[in-house]
This record gives structure tokens, sequence and C-alpha cells, in this order.
């Protein structure tokens, strides 16, 4: 028996279907056990054999992807990477497919584009193996992941903290990141929020488009204003700014305001929005100002940067393993010392509040 994670690839298109296995296939830890064009051939397969992880385009005939998902959720859970065109109706239907369920929701490849093509190849083999180790209900599968060291690192968007002096203002700002399954825990935190929270920045490992649709869903459901970032947005009281796919988001400081900016650039940690490039200038521009919080997600990205954080005497939270999907990030975190405190998600907000309240001016 192979040891690899088996994929099952569900696409009504031949010419993805070829191309994904293609990808798929490359990593010496993947394989695809089978293809199919809709779901009742993929309901056929499963029956035969149960993949580790199923790959799932939206728009398909007979059933379409996010009817299947429900299915497969609610019947017999099997990790599910949504793998879409961007579309704009298509980024509505992904976000609820995140609520349905799926663990990651990526973006098809651009076949005509090398640089683009390699980058995801990346994206869409890391999120099969977060997939293949996320918890979902009634079904953990484990599998060891093959680690990659990083092209790059935050180096690549901007240099280390050299001083590390900071006056406190009367602001607080607040920096999260997140990846596998930081979806949900991110609608949980924001949705609890107070009209008047701290102003918060965010990146959550998503791809571009989806974070507008993401953004807006909040926004309706939260009590504070919620936007996908844009170029020289201020940060202040009751905003929550989310950096858009595909795009870096630094915090940046104008005497005692805040803003981000919002630029390309190489992928860090093999992601670009990255948490560490976020976390590195909110340890340079806002220091003890600030509360820096790493949710679930698979890998490293952010790990480093929250460690600068600290160690320029912001206060520093760390989702616990119970509560992540994917007990990655937060992990890599505790091991560097990172961390200031270990929380479930129910109590990151209350900390997050308490904090900034009784904190000296």
């Amino acid at each position: 028996m192979s040891d690899k994670i088996r994929v099952l690839v569900v696409d009504d298109s031949a010419v993805v279907r070829q191309n994904l296995s293609d990808i798929i296939n490359s990593d010496p830890d993947l394989e695809v056990m089978g293809t199919a064009s809709d779901p009742f051939i993929a309901a056929n397969k499963i029956k035969v054999e149960v993949p580790d992880v199923i790959t799932l385009d939206i728009e398909m005939p007979r059933m379409d992807g996010l009817t299947f998902l429900q299915k497969i959720m609610s019947q017999h859970p099997i990790p599910v990477v949504i793998i879409s065109s961007l579309t704009d109706k298509g980024t509505e239907t992904g976000i609820k497919a995140l609520e349905y369920g799926a663990v990651e929701i990526i973006t098809k490849p651009q076949l005509h584009n090398k640089e683009a093509l390699n980058e995801s190849k990346i994206i869409i083999c890391d999120a099969i193996h977060a997939a293949a180790g996320a918890k979902i209900k009634r079904k953990v599968i484990k599998h060891t992941v093959m680690q990659v060291e990083p092209k790059y690192s935050a180096d690549a968007i901007l240099p280390p903290v050299q001083n590390k002096s900071m006056i406190h203002t009367t602001e607080m700002v607040v920096a999260i990141g997140a990846s596998t399954g930081g979806t949900e825990a991110l609608n949980k935190l924001i949705q609890e929020l107070p009209a008047d929270a701290p102003g918060i920045v965010v990146v959550q490992h998503m791809p571009e488009k989806f974070t507008t649709s993401f953004a807006k869903r909040l926004n309706e459901l939260s009590k504070v204003t919620v936007k996908e970032a844009e170029d020289g947005d201020s940060v202040f009281p009751g905003r929550v700014l989310i950096a858009p796919g595909n795009f870096h988001m630094l915090l940046k400081r104008s005497g005692a305001k805040y803003y981000v900016e919002v630029k390309g650039g190489p992928m860090v940690n093999r992601h670009r929005p990255s948490v560490d490039v976020l976390f590195r200038s909110t340890a340079r521009y806002a220091g003890a100002n600030a509360v820096g919080v790493i949710l679930t997600g698979m890998g490293d990205d952010g790990a480093r940067g929250l460690l600068e954080m600290k160690q320029n005497g912001a206060f520093t939270i760390a989702q616990d393993e119970k509560s992540c999907v994917v007990f990655g990030m937060p992990k890599e975190a505790i091991k560097l010392n990172a961390v200031d405190k270990i929380l479930h998600l129910d109590m990151i907000n209350n900390s997050i509040l308490n904090f900034v309240k009784n904190r000296p001016h």
C-alpha cells in the first residue's frame, strides 16, 4: 500500500483534469487515484475507494460542486479543496463552500504563464497537503508531509527591524494571520468584536478576488467595518482591513496614525500575501502598540514575524491545538517562543480586548 496522499480530481474539463493530475503527481508525496467529470461519477469512485483529499470544481453538469460538497460533508466527510475559476459569481459561491466545510479554496492554474504556473503548482500541492492533515468531522487523516524550505523570507519585502524603541500612543493595532481553517476562525472572531474594537489588519491565505467577497460577507455580519485593503487605507478603531489575495500587505505609520501599504513582490514562505510580511511591518511600525495573533494554518508563515513582534514589545497570542483545523503555524510560533499566550479560539477576543483596555498608557 502506498503512503502517498491519494487525491480524486473532480472537474468537467478534460484539459483541467489532466493538468491538475500532472501537477499533483509531480509531488512525490501525492498521487491522483482517479478523476471524474461530474459528482455522480465521483460518488461511484468513492464507493470503490475513498480518497484522502478531493479537488472539486464548483460549476459542473448534472450536479454543481456546492451541492456535492454538502452531500460529502453530511454523509461521508472527506477533506475537499475547491479549485475554481475567478468569476465574480464563483467567488461568492466559493465563500459559501468554505462555510459548508471545504478546507481550502484556490484558483485554477494559468497554463500559459510559466511563472504563474510554477506558483500554482506550489499553492495546489500545499493546499492538498494541508487538507490531508486537517481536522474534519468524523475523519482525521494523518500523513507525513514533505517539508520544503521556502525560497523567500520576509527579507524579500521588508528588511528586519533595527530600532526596537517605540513610544506608546493612544491607539493600538491588532495584526492577525491565518491559513487553512482561518476563514471560519476569522468569521467567529470578527463577528464577535464590539464596534469600538481596536484597528485590525488581517492576512488570510486566500486567492485574488475571493478576499473581496470574504470581506463583504464579514462586513454584513459584523459590528465593525470590514473591507478588503487598498493601498493607503487608514487603520483605526472599528475597522478591519483584510489583505487582498495575491498582494502583500504592510502596516505603516505616519505620526500617530497607521495605514497599510499593498504591494506585489515574490511569494514569501510560499504565500502572497504573507503573514510574516504583515507581522514584520507591524513590529517595525507599531512595536509595543500592537497585538499579534496567529491562527490555524499549515506551515510556518508568521512564526518568525510574530517573534519579531514579541521582541519589539507586542503582546502575542497563538490559537491552541484543540480549536485549530491545522495546528501548523501556531505550533511553529510556539516552538520559537514567540507567543505570550496560547488560547482556545473562543478566548482570543477577550484576551485582546482586556489587554488593550488594561495596558499602561
